[in-house]
Order: C-alpha cells, then structure tokens, then sequence
C-alpha cells in the first residue's frame, strides 16, 4: 500500500518555501505522493475554510516537479467544471510530461457548501455532476484520440489534435482518481476512473458500504472495480479516541496502525494522509505536521516495502 501527503497550499502561513519543504520532506521519508487541492474563486463560502493566498494546483504540481525526482503529485481533487475540457486536459498532460510520468488526475464536482464559487464561476450549481461526466469523456478523448472530437451538451470540438503525456505503453494518460461519496460519484469513478478516492470516513463503512456499493456498481456496468484510493483525515493523538465514529487515520499510534492494517487488507492500494483539520492556525504550523509524518514513517508505515509495519 502506497501512501501520500496532503500539502495545504492555502493560508496566510503557506508560500514557496513551505510548498518546497512540504514537497522535499514527503519524498526525503519515502512517502509515495503528495496531494494539493483545489478552488478558483475566493467567495466568502471559500475564505472561511480556506483563506488566501490560494495557490493554484497545476501551477504550484508544475513548479514542485522541479523541486522533486521521485514523488507522486497530484489534485484532490481538480474541481472539473471549472476549467474547460481542453484547458484541463492539456494542464494535466503537460505535467505528467514535465514530471515525467509522475502526475495524478485526481477529481471531482467541487464543495457542495460552495455554491457562491460556483456561481461566480458561471456553473450552475445542481448541473456540476453531468458536467463532470461529460468533461471526463471529453478529456479522455482528447488523451486517446488522434484528432478527437466530442458534441456533448456543455462543451463540443472538432478535429483537435492529440494531447499527449510522458504516460508509455499501458499508461494512455495520467491516472484518474475520481473523488466523492455518492451514488454519483461511484458511478463517475467506475466510467471514467482508474480509482476511486473516497475522502474521511470509518473502516466500518468502507468495508460495510463503499467497498460493496463499488462492486455492485461495477458488476452491473460490466466493467472492472477501480482500485481504491482512498484520502484521509491524519491526527496523531496522545489518547485513544474512543468515538464509536472515529475516522480512520485518527487516533494513537495504536489506533492507526490497526486502521492500516485493515484498510491494506481491504485492498487499499493508495492513501493520502490530509492532516488539515479546519484549524486555519495550522497554516503556519507545518514544523507539527513535519513531526506527525515522521513519526508515521518512523512507527507505522515500511514505505520502501509499501506496507504497514
């Protein structure tokens, strides 16, 4: 099992000496991936959670390319209806290029509380869902077809050519993680996706609801299961937590270790470890977060083996 680290590239602690420490340290442990996220424009609904500067994800992946050798990086998630599909596609395909071959397409349709981003950005709210599906069929087009064309009914083109990657044979394109939930979202991830990337729950649930509801939703489209690649909100504590509801990737070292455990026999191929946890203090915090990740390289995880000590 691989294992990533969410970076915050947001806040008024975050700029490029963090970015590029954040980058550096999760590559210099052995961590697999690092992950940013993603929004556009900071309404009010945006700023509360996440404050500025906000940097943007393709611009900051292309820069830390430059900045790394061996790591993962990745969107979680590029929020689809907010760039054109053609934009998206090239953005995502230039940095697979420029890291050579080390991009993850990592999406999603967006906050559901940030109706005010979305109305600025002229989507509308309640149609993100098709729009998404539709930008992802347009993208693969655009990634496996030479020229491609689509007529769809939020974006059509004709006759453009190509976008090629660093990806080589077996690997047409980066791989796509699709983000979400729902009913939705597990069927967006079973078309489109290369995994599914599911965000903070319990084990419980993945085993009892997510992994089954994947698998049925695959078995009925006659398609294969995504692998599973799951985010996870990370906290280290002193204490057992003892919510009944404890999210995975929360807890003592004890406590996640068992978590891991689990998830690895679940067939978790991926995680991303978001140590956010909507304290905007954290923003300029990153020497705590440095230490929690280290102790899980140190603890928990034999990242040159990928699997849980």
């Amino acid at each position: 099992m691989q294992v990533g680290v969410n970076i915050l590239n947001f806040g008024p602690g975050v700029g490029t000496d963090a970015l590029g420490r954040w980058a550096r340290l999760a590559e210099d442990l052995g961590y697999h991936s690092i992950m940013i996220s993603d929004h556009v424009a900071m309404t009010p609904d945006v700023r509360q959670r996440y404050p500025e500067p906000f940097y943007d994800p393709f611009a900051t992946l292309a820069w830390l390319a430059g900045q790394t050798r061996r790591v993962q990086l990745g969107t979680t998630v590029c929020v689809l209806p907010y760039r054109h599909p053609i934009l998206t596609a090239r953005l995502a395909a230039n940095i697979d290029s420029l890291s050579g071959g080390r991009f993850i397409f990592g999406v999603g349709v967006g906050n559901p509380n940030s109706r005010l981003e979305a109305e600025a950005m002229g989507v509308p709210f309640h149609r993100r869902g098709a729009m998404a599906d539709e930008y992802l069929a347009a993208i693969k087009a655009l990634w496996t077809q030479d020229p491609a064309s689509f007529q769809g009914t939020f974006v059509s083109f004709s006759d453009v050519s190509r976008i090629r990657s660093a990806s080589g044979p077996g690997r047409p394109h980066p791989p796509i993680w699709v983000g979400g939930a729902s009913d939705a979202a597990v069927r967006r991830a079973v078309r489109f996706g290369d995994a599914w990337h599911p965000n903070r729950f319990t084990v419980s649930w993945l085993r009892e609801d997510g992994i089954p509801r994947l698998t049925r939703v695959a078995a009925d489209a006659a398609r294969p299961v995504p692998a599973l690649c799951p985010r996870l909100r990370f906290r280290i504590t002193d204490s057992p937590v003892t919510d009944p509801q404890r999210q995975a990737g929360t807890g003592t070292l004890e406590q996640l270790h068992e978590d891991f455990t689990q998830l690895e026999s679940l067939g978790v191929r991926h995680v991303t470890l978001d140590w956010y946890a909507d304290d905007l203090d954290l923003t300029r915090r990153h020497e705590w977060g440095w230490r929690m990740f280290a102790t899980m390289a140190e603890k928990v995880f034999d990242l040159s083996k990928e699997t849980v000590r």
